[in-house]
């Protein structure tokens, strides 16, 4: 039985509180009036900065006062034009307004979405695992397991900061959920009988159920076929896990449409549920090779080798180019066919999120090949560590791109917010995770391939 050691119980608190003190800082200082904003755009302009969007008017203003001067009939022209002017720098202002008020739900979102699919992609690798009835892997299905008991938690809380940004907030992360934008938005109202706030929660509540059920009870069988006489929790594991497939394959694509395309209501990808799932499966397996790792260094799982970790740093490796096939597949022929209304959703990332957008790719794909594609490599703890760090950042990076261009436009950093909301996520995830760790043996003992699995030599 695995002992929750009182330091890094110590140390996932440290992380929670943290956290929330960073996230706390976030929303306080993110309430800016519009003469502070307004101040600050033109500090940027002065600077060249993001603010000089706002300067783009100057010069018709000026040619119709020159205008002006010259024919006193041009006179009322003028001063329409000087209104509209304005009325179009008072919107700008309370856009970029909006958009700093939009930063610390974001960075919550983004953080909290990202922990969660973590869960749900380790998730998904487990019940492959049994539905294949794989021989290499039960000596970690433990491991996994404890993995997924964050499933439940997470995805509530993203769930309930979703909702709470319209109820609470200001509609400060889905732009559809706003009545005001829906009534001016002919496109927005042609999608509304999906895009609805009452529709989303109880669609998200049918995922999370659905999920957190099938992890209760493979959860239930797996523990309960140690102490059996026969096979009948393995028959009932196989068979659930078959079913939960075929329900996790249509509720992740319905989900990223829902949680993560539709900050971008006028734009879709017909790939974009894959392109979701590979960055949640591979970001689940680098979890469970990390997990498995840190026990090994504590003497725990002595029945893991350095064969297991070859396979699950296999699986880091290929699903790392599965990502970046969907990546360059949606990204490629968006840029090639140059739609406008598909093209903006990549012109808007490359223009204001270069460094993050092109970085993803080194981070997600560059980086894994070069690290892990020897095999000698793949069977070294510290350098599978050190690649899966990179990973997980790399797709953190991913979900911060996929949300923040919608919510905050330019006005993007990776600050106390991000930070915050990390650490928080962070220590809630280890917490959770050890702790389940605690409540069942390592070994899976009675699982009929256990034997197969401990013996395995690649």
């Amino acid at each position: 039985m695995y002992t929750f050691s009182s330091k890094l119980k110590i140390f996932s608190i440290v992380l929670i509180i943290l956290g929330a003190i960073g996230v706390g800082i976030g929303f306080s200082t993110s309430h800016k009036s519009f003469e502070e904003v307004e101040t600050l755009l033109a500090e940027e302009s002065h600077h060249g900065g993001h603010g000089e969007a706002d300067t783009h008017h100057a010069p018709a203003h000026d040619a119709h006062a020159n205008d002006a001067t010259h024919d006193d009939a041009h006179g009322e022209h003028h001063a329409e034009a000087e209104h509209g002017h304005v009325d179009e720098h008072t919107k700008h202002i309370e856009h970029v307004q909006h958009q700093i008020a939009n930063r610390p739900w974001s960075a919550l979102y983004v953080a909290a979405f990202f922990f969660m699919m973590i869960a749900l992609g380790c998730l998904a690798f487990y019940a492959i695992q049994i539905a294949s009835q794989a021989g290499w892997s039960p000596v970690l299905f433990r491991v996994m397991e404890a993995i997924t008991a964050y499933l439940l938690p997470g995805a509530i809380i993203v769930l309930v900061i979703a909702a709470a940004s319209h109820f609470i907030g200001h509609n400060n992360i889905f732009i559809w959920m706003d009545p005001e934008v829906v009534a001016h938005d002919k496109l927005i109202q042609g999608k509304s009988g999906w895009l609805n706030i009452w529709g989303f929660i109880i669609r998200g509540i049918i995922f999370i159920a659905g999920w957190s059920l099938y992890r209760h009870f493979a959860r239930k069988f797996s523990i309960a076929q140690d102490t059996a006489e026969d096979k009948s929790n393995f028959k009932k594991s196989f068979r659930i896990a078959a079913g939960f497939l075929v329900f996790f394959i249509y509720t992740e694509s319905m989900m990223s449409w829902d949680w993560i395309m539709s900050v971008d209501p006028h734009w879709f990808s017909t790939l974009f549920g894959w392109y979701v799932f590979a960055s949640m499966f591979v970001s689940g397996i680098t979890a469970i090779a990390l997990v498995t790792l840190y026990l090994k260094s504590r003497g725990y799982l002595e029945f893991v080798n350095a064969n297991h970790l070859h396979d699950v740093a296999k699986f880091m490796f290929a699903i790392s180019i599965f990502w970046t096939y969907l990546w360059f597949s949606q990204f490629m022929l968006i840029w090639y066919s140059n739609i406008p209304e598909e093209v903006t959703y990549f012109i808007s990332r490359f223009n204001d999120y270069q460094l993050p957008f092109l970085g993803m790719v080194v981070l997600n794909f560059v980086f894994p090949i070069l690290m892990l594609m020897n095999a000698d490599y793949k069977r070294m703890p510290w350098f599978v560590v050190m690649t899966g760090i990179v990973i997980l950042f790399g797709h953190y990076i991913d979900i911060f791109n996929m949300i923040m261009p919608a919510t905050v436009g330019d006005r993007w950093s990776i600050g106390i917010p991000e930070i915050g909301a990390i650490l928080l996520f962070a220590g809630l995830f280890i917490y959770v995770v050890f702790t389940a760790l605690t409540k069942a043996p390592l070994l899976a003992k009675g699982y009929p391939l256990i034997k197969e699995s401990e013996e395995f030599h690649y």
